[in-house]
This record gives structure tokens, sequence and C-alpha cells, in this order.
């Protein structure tokens, strides 16, 4: 019965791992992945550990296996690595969801994403990606200064401060710091018959009057498009006391903690987030 059981449930194989730089942050996205379709969406979805080692070795739940023999194991794939992978996916016919090339770019790359979003008139705070010296940041933008190092951020109010950071000799980016009304809008396509539904804005830094809260939303929309996001899109926006709304980042997998904003957001629409997940599941 068990057996029969087990059958009916939708196979649902998370790919994490993968060669090059996205190994380590594959891997936690797609543990908290697994660990939270098992326990939230277990009657529903067998979940699958697609790992591909460092040599790009394919794993099914820690045996080898080869891409092609998966169309016969699993019947929806949630790739957290490298978007090469979904193309490979693709080739065998595999449903899956994974941002693509474009839209990881931009997640990774602030460089690229401030182009980008120059060709379409939105602004982000100018940054400088290790930096030589503290005169070159200053000749740029002045203090106070957000300065970013292994994963942890730190507002730099002096130039001093500032050249003792950069010539400790540690990779670091300098980002110009602006004040105003942080946002974190998240959206979401065919969501409750919207073909790109925004949720609102919650738990942010800041009230935002309606006519902001419009404004935001109507730009997550036109963004959603521009980066061509599948399945699900976070942007952080700042909008500073003259009502100038400037990009932070993008973000293409939501975070599944229970704590999260996303999961705060989803609270506040009267979904819970285990229905959203199980909605971005059944798009593929």
């Amino acid at each position: 019965m068990l057996e029969a059981k087990n059958k009916s449930k939708k196979r649902i194989g998370i790919i994490r791992g993968g060669m090059g730089d996205y190994y380590t942050s594959s891997l936690k996205k797609g543990g908290d992945i697994i660990s939270y379709i098992f326990e939230n969406l277990s009657e529903k979805y067998r979940v699958f550990d697609i790992l591909i080692d460092k040599k790009g070795v394919w794993h099914l739940n820690g045996v080898p296996v080869k891409p092609a023999d998966l169309i016969h194991k699993i019947d929806v794939i949630w790739n957290t690595t490298h978007p090469s992978v979904s193309v490979i996916l693709k080739n065998f016919s595999i449903p899956n969801i994974g941002a693509d090339s474009f839209s990881t770019v931009l997640e990774n790359s602030k460089e690229m994403l401030e182009k980008h979003m120059a060709q379409i008139g939105l602004k982000m705070p100018r940054c400088i990606v290790s930096p030589k010296s503290a005169k070159e940041v200053f000749e740029k933008f002045g203090s106070p200064w957000i300065v970013k190092k292994n994963n942890e951020a730190k507002v730099v109010k002096t130039f001093d401060e500032l050249a003792e950071i950069i010539n400790s000799g540690s990779s670091l980016t300098v980002e110009e710091f602006i004040t105003g009304k942080i946002a974190s809008v998240h959206s979401l396509p065919k969501f409750r018959n919207q073909h790109i539904y925004t949720f609102p804005i919650g738990n942010s830094f800041g009230i935002f009057s309606a006519d902001e809260k419009e404004k935001l939303a109507t730009l997550t929309k036109d963004l959603h498009k521009y980066i061509g996001a599948k399945h699900y899109l976070k942007l952080d926006f700042i909008l500073d006391k003259r009502g100038k709304v400037y990009l932070l980042g993008i973000e293409s997998t939501p975070n599944l903690k229970l704590d999260s904003h996303f999961s705060q957001v989803c609270e506040s629409v009267g979904a819970k987030m285990h229905q959203v997940v199980e909605h971005i599941l059944e798009q593929v």
C-alpha cells in the first residue's frame, strides 16, 4: 500500500552543486528546497537529491546517474546550479524550474545588472568591485560607503577607515550609500489569475504611500518581463527622499525559511508558503 501511495506522488528532483563558482551556494539553496518540500509537501511529492559533483558527475540520491536516464525517474526538476544544466534537461525533454543564463548573470554580477538597468533608465547605487585605493572610490562617489566583504556589509563613514579596509588586501565591493525606504517585492507568474502577480510590500523598512506601492508594483512587473523570469523573482529597491527608485539587487530562488520575508508576504495575502511553492512546481 505504501508503495502504491509513493507511485501516485509526483517525483521532484532538486539539482545542486555543479562545477565552478556556483557549487557552494547551490548546495545550500538546493538543500533548503529539499528540506522544505520533504517537511511540508511530502504528501504530494517525493523529493530526490540530484548532486553534480565538482568533476561534473551526476548523482541521484548518492548513486551516479546519466542525465538522459532522469526522464524515467523524475517528473520535474528544480535546478539551483548553472543554467547550462537546464539546457541539458531541456534537450532530454525533462520539465525543469531554474533561472536562464541572462537572469543568472544579472543576479550574480552587479556590473552587468547596472549596465542593463541603465539601458532601461533604472539607476542602481554606484559601486566599485575590488577597488585599488580609497582615492579611486572617493573620486567616484563620496562617503558614507557600504563595504561588502565575505557576504557581510558595513557602513564606512571616513576616508581613513575605507583606506585601511581596502589596504588589508581582501576582495571587496564598495557601494554608494543611499538613504531612503527599502522594499523587497516578490513576483510570480500566473498566480491568482494574474499574468504576473506581485505580492504587496510588507515588513519593509519605511512606510509607503499607495502611490509608492503602485509605482514599485508596476516597476516589478516591467522588470519581471524584461529579465524573463519564468518562475519567481525578488527585487530589492530603495526609494530616496525625493521619490527616486534605485534597484539594489535581484534573486531568482525564493527563501523558504519559515521566518523569511517571502514567508511573511505569503501570509499577508492569506497564502501559505507551501501553497506558493506548489504553484511553482505545478506551473512547469
